[in-house]
C-alpha cells in the first residue's frame, strides 16, 4: 500500500471535492481518496501494482481540474 498527495488546482467547493474524490475512488486499486480544499490537495492511498499516479492524474483532469 502506498500514499501520494496530488496538488490539484481549480477546486473551490464541496462539489469539486466530491467530483475529485469520486473519480479517484472509481479507479481499481484506490483504497481511499481525501481532498483538502484549503490545501488544494488530494491524498490517495492505493495499491502500487494496480494503479499508477499517471492514471490518477488523468482521472482528476477528466473532471476538469489541473494536477500540478
Amino acid at each position: 500500500m502506498a500514499t501520494v498527495t496530488l496538488k490539484v488546482e481549480g477546486m473551490s467547493c464541496n462539489h469539486c471535492k466530491e467530483a475529485v474524490e469520486g473519480a479517484l475512488k472509481k479507479l481499481p486499486g484506490v483504497k481511499s481518496a481525501v481532498v483538502d480544499l484549503g490545501a488544494k490537495t488530494a491524498t490517495v492511498t492505493y495499491e502500487e501494482e494496480t494503479v499508477s499516479v499517471d492514471q490518477m492524474k488523468e482521472a482528476v483532469e477528466e473532471q476538469g481540474y489541473d494536477v500540478v
